[in-house]
């Protein structure tokens, strides 16, 4: 028998699962989420293994969800000092890098920055010629300034990406073994947009190597000798070797791991889910078993990006959200988060909580409910109602119609919600809700995506659509899916009508299973 072990760290609480073959719950364990992540992390590990009698030389394989990533673009800590090269002289002089950034921020990641001459036009044929002399000039006062990281766009790369490749080739020359990031890899057609999601990749790529290492280190140090994947924020997983390259990719992944694992608990592969966490509710959709893509562009510490992100709507409320009886009701956004054990009444504390409203209503039994009998009936009743129209509201925010759908509701915090919603055809809380997020990783596929422009002018559609679909599947096995079980799960045409030579936007994603032993 082999086992799998899924973690998921949350803003308040780190969920852990050991899950095996078949994909049954062996044990679960929640705790409190630490200040440096790590420790949580630790924690949940050492009680997850102790809840179980499973032999640890039987554990093959765990999956991590972390928002060591996230964190550290929020609060602007441990980011690399990245040096910046735009392949774009003299069409994109106009604007600078990083021009839209929080000041803050670019101090955090030094602001080292070089336009240099190339480029392309939207069409693959060559903007201006790639100077090399100028390359080199750029790289070596990047390395003067003692840079950790690199980050190389150039314009049109998604549709022609020599130049960039040319210049990673001279950097490994001039700069050693440094982390390098190329935006044609991460984000879409946009210059500044796919600028940035390649710059925050590379400012995070330090952290990312800090936080594996130190689950590693976790894992080996409980004797856990298992192949480590981190959860992505498509609802898939990807390799360690592989987030090391991409660690942008984790940013949201929570979130796209409890929507993953609403689906595996519930049965459904279509409808709106509903994550109700310590301090914020997260509603997602699903569409064939994962997370819906938002299809605009997303912002990342202040930072507008276009690389791929769930579609999501993020609400104050959460298990540890205040309630307040001052000019109406009203819960939340202020939290007590992961003190909720200690500053909750009904856990003998001074602070009136939605947990407390739950509590009250006998929806859950936690703590010690004689701490509110002072309660009055009808202020309940009203943040009770308050809570549950402002989940409604929101889901009617991600409804693409008035027609009712299903809801899941998964999250510790979902002891907050009645059994009916106005807009649900149905509200399901499947059983393991409390860690739907830690199964979601624990059960996840491993996936691969492309988003390119291709011209139809001396190929025909189904050439590209096949070049395209093949480059997904390659991207999955890389990230370390099982070859035998990988299959393209989504494919978007956009024709470009604005381009010469009939072009056209793929968008194609593969995604299969670990080949579990």
């Amino acid at each position: 028998m082999s086992y799998r072990i899924g973690i998921d760290v949350g803003g308040t609480n780190t969920d852990a699962v050991i899950v095996d073959k078949e994909n049954r719950v062996v044990a679960k364990i929640k705790v409190a989420t630490t200040e440096d992540v790590t420790t949580g992390i630790l924690n949940a590990l050492d009680g997850v293994l102790k809840e179980s009698d499973v032999d640890v030389a039987e554990i093959k394989y765990a999956m991590l969800g972390t928002t060591h990533c996230t964190n550290a673009i929020v609060e602007r800590k441990n980011l690399a000092k990245v040096g910046i090269i735009r392949i774009g002289k003299p069409a994109t002089l106009s604007i600078k890098p990083l021009i839209s950034w929080p000041e803050d921020l670019v101090n955090a990641i030094g602001g080292y920055m070089h336009i240099i001459a190339g480029g392309h036009e939207y069409d693959g044929r060559e903007l201006s010629k790639l100077n090399e002399d100028e390359v080199r000039k750029a790289l070596r006062d990047l390395k003067e300034k003692g840079v950790e990281a690199l980050a190389i766009s150039a314009v049109f790369s998604p549709v022609n990406n020599e130049h960039e490749m040319r210049v990673a080739e001279i950097a490994r020359e001039i700069l050693g073994d440094i982390p390098i990031t190329l935006s044609h890899e991460i984000g879409s057609i946009g210059l500044l947009e796919r600028e940035n999601a390649a710059v925050i990749n590379a400012a995070v790529v330090k952290v990312a190597k800090t936080a594996i290492k130190s689950f590693e280190n976790a894992l080996k140090e409980k004797g856990v000798e298992a192949k480590l994947y981190i959860t992505q924020n498509d609802g898939t997983l990807m390799s360690a070797e592989y987030a090391l390259k991409y660690p942008v990719l984790t940013i949201a992944s929570g979130p796209a791991n409890s929507l993953r694992g609403a689906a595996f608990l519930s049965g459904l592969k279509d409808g709106i889910v509903v994550d109700i966490g310590g301090t914020t509710t997260d509603i997602g959709v699903l569409v064939n078993g994962f997370p819906r893509e938002s299809s605009v562009a997303v912002e990342i510490g202040d930072v507008r990006t276009n690389f791929r992100m769930p579609d999501l709507v993020s609400i104050g409320l959460g298990g540890g959200s205040l309630v307040k009886f001052e000019n109406g009701v009203k819960v939340g956004p202020e939290s007590v988060g992961y003190r909720l054990e200690k500053e909750a009444l009904v856990f003998g504390g001074d602070k009136l909580t939605a947990t407390d409203i739950a509590v009250y209503l006998k929806r859950v039994e936690l703590g010690d409910p004689s701490r509110l009998r002072n309660l009055n009936d009808k202020l309940v009743e009203k943040a009770s109602e308050r809570m549950k129209t402002m989940v409604e509201e929101a889901i009617d925010r991600m409804k693409t119609s008035p027609d009712p759908v299903p809801v899941i509701l998964v999250g510790g915090g979902s002891i907050l919600l009645p059994g009916n919603l106005k807009g649900a055809s149905k509200v399901i809380k499947p059983k393991n809700f409390e860690v739907a997020n830690a199964i979601g990783a624990a059960i996840a596929q491993v996936s691969g995506e492309i988003d390119k422009v291709f011209s139809l002018e001396e190929r025909g559609r189904e050439e590209v659509l096949r070049e395209a679909k093949e480059i997904a599947v390659e991207e999955a096995i890389k990230a370390g899916a099982d070859p035998n079980t990988v299959e393209i799960v989504d494919v978007d045409e956009i024709p470009l009508a604005y381009l010469p030579g009939n072009a056209i936007r793929i968008r194609a994603k593969a995604a299969g299973y670990l080949k579990i032993l």
